[in-house]
Formats: structure tokens, sequence, C-alpha cells
């Protein structure tokens, strides 16, 4: 397996046991639609909540979530309305980036950003 692929891996895993000790349900993981994938999609009382992960060994080339370009969110977007479509989820969503920085002496550097889609 590639490094980048193991570094994802590694953050994702990170940002699920991030959710689930802030009280989040996990409804799915890797979740694919066409082109799109979905990397969490878990609720959050009754909020449906669509997430994408970044991950970075470093940030040398900037904060991990600064990579989620909008290309990115149109996919996320769309696989987002497919996914309600086959659940019949007619109730409120977001859209939310969790960055995970890496360090090879310390835990991980995570931050989660609400509602990251829309200003």
């Amino acid at each position: 397996m590639a490094k980048h692929n193991e570094v994802g891996e590694q953050g994702e895993a990170i940002a699920l046991n991030f959710l689930k000790a802030k009280g989040y349900h996990i409804l799915a993981s890797n979740w694919r639609y066409s082109r799109a994938e979905v990397d969490i999609i878990a609720k959050e009382g009754e909020v449906l909540v669509f997430l994408e992960v970044k991950t970075r060994s470093t940030d040398h080339f900037g904060k991990p979530e600064a990579f989620v370009t909008d290309r990115k969110k149109a996919f996320l977007q769309t696989a987002a309305s497919v996914y309600m479509e086959e659940i019949g989820h007619e109730w409120e969503i977001r859209f939310d980036i969790i960055s995970v920085l890496l360090h090879p002496t310390r835990p991980a550097e995570v931050t989660h950003f609400e509602d990251a889609f829309f200003e």
C-alpha cells in the first residue's frame, strides 16, 4: 500500500474515534457513489453529517483542510443527495471537514470544522 494511502487510513481511524468520543453515531465510512467517496457519514442528534477527512504528515505545504477543493465539495454534495434519497432522509444535513495532522513524537492534531462548505 502506498504511504499516502496509509496516512489517509490512519487519519480516518483517528477521525472515527474522535467523532465517537464526541457522541456521534457512525452510519458509514468510505461510502461510494460513482466517482465520489464520503469518508464518514454520521448523525449528531437528528442532524445527518457528511464528513471529509484530510490527513497530512506535515503542514509544510499547508494545513490538511486547505486541500478540500471545490470539485471535491461538489462530488460530496452529489453523493450526499444520493445517500439521502436511498435512506429517505428529509431533515437537516451538514458538511464537515476533519483535519488530521500527524506528528511523529506526539499525538495527532485533530481539528473539526462544522458546516465547512457554506459561509
